[in-house]
């Protein structure tokens, strides 16, 4: 199917990984997020593209849980309801920095989308990081 657009389902990998979702039991939805961020995160060495896409679909999916998140894609993403994610922010955030890693480790999504107009595909990354950054209400540090 290829890339479409820049949105993290808008290629075939991220929309199949959807899907995969919606086949899979309920209880096991939670656990099939985690393992894709956390394949993600550790990875040392070259970080292949499609692993990459769908833990930025995975990161996507905790951010529209979060406030301020933008709903998962409504024809690509799962149909079927997720659990609570927003306890993987952390994870979120530590696969989208590996998926935007510069060229010490380097990650083939970062250099497919270096060669081409990437800007609105790093942007719409740096989105779903300043969603899972923003602390929830009731989290927020007392200055007391």
């Amino acid at each position: 199917m290829g890339t479409w657009d820049v949105g993290p389902f808008a290629n075939g990998t991220a929309a199949d990984f959807g899907g995969d979702l919606d086949e899979v039991a309920a209880g096991e939805r939670e656990g099939i997020v985690r393992s894709a961020l956390t394949r993600v995160i550790d990875t040392a060495a070259y970080l292949e593209a499609p692993e990459s896409e769908v833990a930025a679909a995975a990161a996507a999916l905790v951010a529209a849980q979060c406030p301020g998140g933008e709903p998962a894609d409504p024809i690509h993403g799962p149909q079927e309801p997720l659990p609570d994610l927003t306890g993987l922010r952390d994870l979120a955030l530590q696969a989208l920095d590996r998926i935007m890693t510069e060229p010490s480790e380097p990650s083939e999504l970062m250099d497919l989308w270096g060669e081409s107009d990437g800007g609105p595909w790093r942007a719409n990354i740096r989105r779903l990081r300043n969603v899972l950054l923003a602390q929830p209400s009731g989290e927020q540090l007392s200055l007391i």
